[in-house]
C-alpha cells in the first residue's frame, strides 16, 4: 500500500466555499472530498481514453486488424 502524501492547494474563495457547503451537504472531510474529486477526474479521463480508441477500425475497408498486425511484422523481418 502506498504512503499517503499530503500537499497544499490555493483555491479561490467562491470555490473554497462552494467545497465546504458541499462538505457539511455530505458530512466528510475537504481532504475525503478532494480525493474523491482526484478519483472521479482520473476515472473520467481513463474512461475518456478508452471512448476515444474503442471503433477506430470501423468503416475501414479491406482492412481488420489482425491482417494489419501481420504486414506490420513483415517489416520486421
Amino acid at each position: 500500500m502506498m504512503t499517503p502524501m499530503r500537499t497544499i492547494i490555493e483555491l479561490p474563495d467562491a470555490q473554497l466555499e462552494g467545497l465546504d457547503a458541499m462538505c457539511r451537504r455530505e458530512g466528510i472531510s475537504r481532504a475525503e472530498a478532494i480525493r474523491r474529486a482526484v478519483a472521479a477526474t482520473l476515472e473520467q479521463t481513463t474512461s475518456a481514453g478508452r471512448q476515444a480508441a474503442f471503433g477506430l477500425w470501423r468503416g475501414r475497408r479491406g482492412h481488420d486488424g489482425l491482417a494489419y498486425q501481420r504486414r506490420l511484422r513483415r517489416e520486421w523481418r
